[in-house]
C-alpha cells in the first residue's frame, strides 16, 4: 500500500505533488545555507539537487509522498514537506523533510500545512500515528513541532550519522488519533488570526 498523490489545499496554502516543474522555483525558494544546517540530504545548501533526485526517487522507491508547497498570498512556491516512513499494518507515518523560505517563517504557512497533513492522516488514511522529528539540536523546529500541539517524546542518542560525520541526537514528537481533535480545534484557532488572501480559487 501507499500513499497516493494528492493535492492538498486550504485558503493560504495549496500542497502540490513534487514534479520536476517544482525544481527551480523551489531552488530559488530554498537559496538560503541556514534552511539546511540540519539536513541529511544537501547539507548546508551545498547540492539542492540532490535533495529533488532523493525525494523523487523515494516517491517511486517506496511510496513515500513529497509536495511543494504554494503559498497563495505570494503566488509562489516557498518550501516542501513529506509524509515517510510509512507503516500501513501499525497505521502510522511521519511528517518530514519539511523546509520553508525564512521569509514564512511565524505565519500561517507552517500551521496551514500541518493542518492539512494531520487531517489527510487522520480523515483520509486512516491513520493511528503521526511522527515527527528533529536533530536535537534545531530548537525552532522543536518548538514548532511543540507549538501547533505534537508531543515530544524524547531523545534517541546517536540516532543517526549526518553527511558531515557527526552523530545526530533525534528528538521524537507525535499526534496520535486521540490528540487529534484537540490538535486540530488549536490550529483552526491559529489559522484564524491570519487573513486569507482575497483570492481564493
Amino acid at each position: 500500500m501507499t500513499i497516493e498523490p494528492a493535492v492538498l489545499e486550504n485558503a493560504f496554502v495549496r500542497l502540490e505533488p513534487l514534479e520536476e516543474r517544482h525544481r527551480e522555483p523551489l531552488r530559488a525558494a530554498g537559496n538560503d545555507p541556514d534552511l539546511w544546517r540540519f539536513a541529511n540530504v544537501n547539507l548546508d545548501n551545498a547540492d539542492f539537487d540532490a535533495w529533488v533526485e532523493h525525494r523523487l526517487a523515494e516517491i517511486k522507491r517506496v511510496g513515500e509522498m513529497t509536495w511543494a508547497v504554494f503559498e497563495k498570498a505570494s503566488d509562489s512556491h516557498v518550501g516542501s514537506t513529506s509524509l515517510l516512513a510509512y507503516v500501513p499494518a501499525h497505521k502510522r507515518v511521519e511528517i518530514g523533510w519539511t523546509w520553508y523560505a525564512r521569509r514564512v517563517w511565524s505565519g500561517a504557512v507552517n500551521p496551514s500545512c500541518k493542518r492539512l497533513l494531520l487531517a489527510h492522516g487522520f480523515e483520509a488514511l486512516g491513520l493511528n500515528r503521526l511522527e515527527l522529528k528533529a536533530d536535537a539540536r534545531n530548537e525552532r523546529s522543536c518548538k514548532a513541532m511543540a507549538r501547533f500541539g505534537a508531543t515530544f517524546e524524547g531523545i534517541h542518542r546517536s540516532h543517526m550519522v549526518r553527511p558531515d560525520g557527526r552523530l545526530r541526537d533525534t528528538a521524537w514528537f507525535s499526534v496520535i488519533r486521540e490528540d487529534w481533535p484537540g490538535v486540530r480545534d488549536g490550529l483552526d484557532a491559529r489559522l484564524a488570526g491570519f487573513t486569507p488572501p482575497r483570492k481564493f480559487d
